[in-house]
């Protein structure tokens, strides 16, 4: 009913990670790729960005309307070792909707209703939530799906956005486009969804690199220039530090944390009054 990260004496303070794959058709071989080769390695390249315990949690992504498995979720661990036997398990169905659409809402929603987080409810602190795929998310969350998958009831079907503004209480949700040839078939649906948050990658092999940094960017751990070169410390070629870092800079923007200076403003310049007075602007 429930998934819970927890505090403990190990992890006093815990940090949940939620982690969404798209298992549908027209992901093609990147779903088996990211579970059984980078996701792995997640949890490392979260120690080494300075992410303190955190703990993730996966997720299989289909379609509620054509898939026999539309929603798997696993369970909030700490090690690679469990975090890899729940990869393990993960059915890459490879089905999918017959539209340009999946049901990504519904894993809005089970984060949204049914995951309570220590780091949140203990701290006020929200955990991060990726997403990655290639479509639009279905408008609204089918209250049919809800029962005949999760088992709630629910009175009427729920706007994706209204589940995304519920989302947010407690988590900082991401969507994650694989590569650019992608982004022109769902990237406007999403970015009126989560705005920045909103991620083009250039190469789907970045994905964890990328997750990783903007945990590291949004907990303040990081700024850009010092992701970068801690990808440089690890001996990652220049070219792909390259596209991690455009994938990155307009997230880090929005948070100042992109290196660019501060532009000053001088003192001497009278500024217009902040409320009434004339702006001088006359319309042609």
């Amino acid at each position: 009913a429930l998934r819970e990260p927890r505090d403990s004496a190990e992890h006093p303070e815990s940090l949940a990670i939620a982690f969404a794959l798209d298992v549908t058709g027209s992901m093609g071989k990147i779903p088996e790729q990211l579970a059984k080769e980078d996701l792995p390695q997640f949890m490392q390249l979260l120690g080494e960005l300075g992410v303190a315990s955190p703990q993730v949690l996966f997720m299989g992504v289909g379609d509620a309307f054509g898939d026999r498995a539309p929603l798997q979720v696993g369970q909030f661990e700490t090690t690679a070792e469990l975090m890899d036997q729940w990869l393990t398990r993960c059915w890459i169905e490879g089905g999918g909707g017959h539209g340009d659409q999946e049901s990504y809402e519904l894993a809005l929603y089970f984060a949204a209703r049914h995951m309570d987080i220590d780091c949140y409810r203990k701290r006020g602190h929200r955990g991060y939530l990726f997403l990655t795929g290639d479509e639009k998310p279905y408008p609204h969350v089918s209250r049919k799906a809800v029962r005949d998958i999760l088992g709630d009831e629910l009175e009427q079907d729920i706007p994706t956005a209204a589940i995304v503004e519920e989302l947010h209480h407690q988590f900082e949700p991401f969507f994650l486009i694989p590569d650019l040839e992608r982004r022109a078939a769902c990237e406007r649906s999403w970015r009126d969804l989560l705005g920045d948050r909103v991620v083009a990658l250039e190469s789907h092999d970045d994905t964890c690199v990328v997750a990783a940094s903007l945990i590291a960017l949004g907990e303040g751990i990081r700024d850009l220039d010092g992701i970068v070169a801690q990808l440089r410390s690890q001996g990652i070629e220049q070219r792909r530090i390259g596209r991690i870092a455009r994938a990155l800079m307009p997230f880090a923007a929005s948070l100042g944390r992109d290196g660019a200076p501060t532009p000053a403003i001088d003192e001497a310049i009278e500024l217009p009054p902040e409320h009434g007075g004339e702006s001088r602007h006359r319309r042609p």
